[in-house]
């Protein structure tokens, strides 16, 4: 696997000249998997080749990363009683790092110098999450299996992203995701846009009277940006057919540039002005290296190697495999910095998949976040 890895900033003036923006000149190749101990080979194989979520293996992780006593889970753990690993003997059992820690403290399973340093785009009022990535190709290796498992061979399709903001302050795990599934579709035509929404909605009209599967990703407050001009531009070349070829992907991210909205309230303007069915929705976050995938009505479901739990409000020791609380992740891919994260989010385990319903009061605005539900 290719990896890339951010190296130069790129002048904003060269961004604002975007039309289908490529980002390769200012990314490097990095080899494959760096070299790693026995034990540390075996878990990773695991984690990639499990078909359904591994309890045991994710116990296994946990004794892996609480064995580093110099670590901030180590350190974690001991502030809550968990003295040894052999307390836990189940994963409702494991201890779950707050997701703040990623942004006072280097979260690291072992000593090593990062290969990628992924940071949150934040507000200009917050402290932005900092991951430490000890190998990127991990990183591939769980997006890139991720989507062939929901979405097939990125070769079938037109990747396009619309990631305005990320994409100019660099760092975003999320413009490395897109670029390089869109550098493994290898359509010509792929690539990242910014403010040219008149040339992006002609290409996706384009798209679509060619039958090309195509998939745009795209942050929520530049969806709905796109989603107003889209609706004039379809009135204005007489086109009223639905989209079939054409997926939108919604990842979050008002940060503040609208009003708050429900995610239902967002997906029901796309929809009405896009043209399409459904909205798709991605659930992932820089403090972890593994992505749900949601197609339509806000349902999630997550990769073999990642699972959600629940955690009371009031009680977040209290966990559940199922039902309303806060979201805790276990994100397997995150060898190398923490698996088991205490997020901020709001809510329902089902059965066989997990709705996010906002995120709580007194945390701070995310990449990620929704209106508070009450």
């Amino acid at each position: 696997m290719q990896q890339v890895t951010k190296k130069v900033n790129r002048p904003a003036a060269t961004l604002n000249r975007c039309h289908a923006q490529k980002v390769p000149s200012e990314y490097v190749i990095l080899p494959p998997f760096k070299r790693m101990d026995t034990h540390q080979q075996i878990l990773i194989d695991k984690i990639f080749n499990a078909r359904a979520f591994d309890p045991a293996l994710a116990l296994e992780v946990f004794r892996y990363q609480y064995a580093f006593k110099a670590g901030v889970y180590r350190q974690w753990c001991e502030s809550i009683g968990i003295q040894s690993s052999n307390q836990v003997r189940s994963i409702t059992e494991i201890p779950f790092l707050p997701i703040s820690f990623f942004k006072s403290k280097a979260v690291k399973t072992g000593e090593f110098t990062p290969e990628l340093i992924f940071e949150s785009s934040g507000t200009t009022q917050t402290q932005n999450s900092r991951h430490h990535v000890k190998d990127g190709a991990i990183y591939q290796a769980s997006f890139v299996k991720a989507f062939e498992r929901f979405y097939g061979d990125p070769k079938d399709y037109c990747i396009l992203g619309l990631l305005p903001n990320y994409l100019e302050k660099g760092h975003s795990s999320l413009v490395k995701m897109v670029h390089e599934l869109n550098e493994l579709s290898g359509h010509p035509k792929g690539g990242f846009y910014l403010y040219d929404f008149d040339g992006l909605g002609r290409l996706l009209l384009e798209l679509e009277n060619s039958g090309q599967q195509t998939l745009l990703i795209g942050v929520t407050f530049a969806l709905l940006d796109f989603a107003d001009h889209f609706e004039g531009l379809k009135r204005a070349v007489q086109c009223s057919d639905p989209l079939n070829q054409i997926v939108f992907m919604d990842t979050g991210g008002m940060k503040g540039r609208k009003k708050e909205m429900t995610r239902q309230e967002v997906h029901d303007q796309l929809t009405s002005k896009l043209g399409v069915k459904v909205i798709h929705s991605e659930y992932g976050m820089t403090e972890l290296l593994s992505q749900a995938y949601s197609k339509g009505n806000g349902r999630y479901q997550c990769p073999p190697w990642m699972q959600v739990l629940v955690r009371d409000e009031n009680d977040p020791f209290e966990l559940k495999i199922k039902g309303k609380g806060l979201i805790n992740v276990i994100d397997l891919a995150n060898i190398y910095s923490c698996s088991f994260i205490a997020t901020d989010d709001i809510g329902w385990i089902h059965q066989d998949y997990f709705e996010i319903w906002g995120r709580l009061d007194h945390s701070d605005l995310r990449g990620c976040s929704l209106l508070v539900v009450d």
